[in-house]
């Protein structure tokens, strides 16, 4: 994620995001992932094209910073979010048969992979390159897969795969929001000439204060971009990533913090890195505390100062789904 400051070289920002639950029909529903072997998870993200910096735990939760985004591990649920030339879908294999083989969890409760289109497709590895492609990948080792596209296919868009299942039953959800066209001043902060550490730059730009009380695990890389973890009680967090280069800026920010309603978050994070356009999803089940949180984007314009351009509900068999994209006015 160490970019060249001068533009020259480009770096695509945006992330793929796998998220999944296990389960099993056993013995072993005591089991936890966090209990497998730091060395599995290394070498896991070898066929992925990227490497563990730092971790942080607390109960319940390992958190990972990677040279390309994160890792989350807690006892049934398993994140990777990769940015770059990432080979993502290369570990799923690997990851099912691992926690089959090892703690016995031979069903799986919900998977998710989404991520928004790609500035440069052409440059991703060839899984990558088309997401028609990452669900022909999916479908051989899922059954009863469903792929969708929301927004607009010639312009920004995002994609999600999904299971045909009724999923995850405890209460869950997760905010998104992908922002680009930001502003220079703000992104000059996550540059190793402005800010030498992850924690300077942390405090500087106030992401400290997005959500307080998290343990937080930050890095600035060299020359450029940043990445952090915040980790919250109850297997909570939230994570940020940014890729500040002028022409392809992107600020990733991911949460699963249950909330009544978004909307001073949301403001938090538009005061905070001052983008021009944001795509934003909300998921949330059935049990959530956080369901009628996607009330919210049924105003006309929920993002104070932006028009929004597309807009979509979905309601999946345990989990809606609201996307939505915005343009910043003027």
């Amino acid at each position: 994620m160490a970019n060249a400051v001068n533009g020259n070289d480009f770096f695509e920002g945006t992330e793929k995001l796998l998220e999944v639950w296990f389960g099993s029909t056993t013995d072993a529903k005591t089991a936890d992932l966090r209990n497998i072997d730091r060395s599995f998870w290394e070498s896991l993200l070898e066929k992925v094209n990227c490497q563990i910096i730092s971790c942080k735990s607390i109960d319940g939760l390992d958190a990972y910073v990677l040279s390309e985004s994160s890792m989350f591990i807690s006892r049934n649920r398993f994140i990777l979010k990769t940015c770059g030339r990432t080979t993502l879908l290369h570990a799923v294999d690997s990851l099912l048969k691992q926690a089959k083989e090892e703690l016995g969890f031979d069903t799986i409760a919900d998977v998710f992979y989404s991520r928004k289109n790609f500035l440069r497709p052409e440059l991703q590895p060839q899984i990558h390159q088309t997401f028609e492609d990452e669900v022909t990948h999916l479908d051989e080792i899922f059954d009863d897969g469903a792929a969708y596209a929301l927004g607009r296919l010639n312009a920004d868009c995002w994609y999600l795969y999904t299971l045909d299942i009724v999923g995850v039953e405890e209460p869950d959800q997760t905010i998104e929001l992908l922002m680009s066209d930001l502003d220079p001043e703000i992104m000059s902060i996550f540059t190793i000439e402005k800010c030498k550490t992850g924690a300077e730059a942390t405090k500087m730009s106030g992401i400290d204060k997005l959500i307080p009380g998290a343990i937080i695990d930050d890095f600035q890389f060299d020359p450029c971009g940043y990445s952090m973890n915040g980790l919250l009680p109850e297997t909570k967090y939230f994570t940020i990533h940014i890729t500040p280069e002028e022409g392809f800026s992107y600020v990733s920010f991911e949460s699963n913090v249950e909330q009544k309603c978004y909307q001073q978050l949301l403001n938090m994070l538009i005061d905070t890195f001052k983008p021009g356009k944001v795509l934003a999803t909300l998921f949330a089940n059935n049990t959530s505390y956080a369901s009628d949180s996607l009330k919210l984007f049924e105003r006309d314009e929920p993002l104070p100062n932006f028009k929004c351009s597309d807009r979509q509900f979905c309601r999946f068999k345990n989990y809606n789904l609201v996307y939505a994209h915005f343009k910043k006015n003027g």
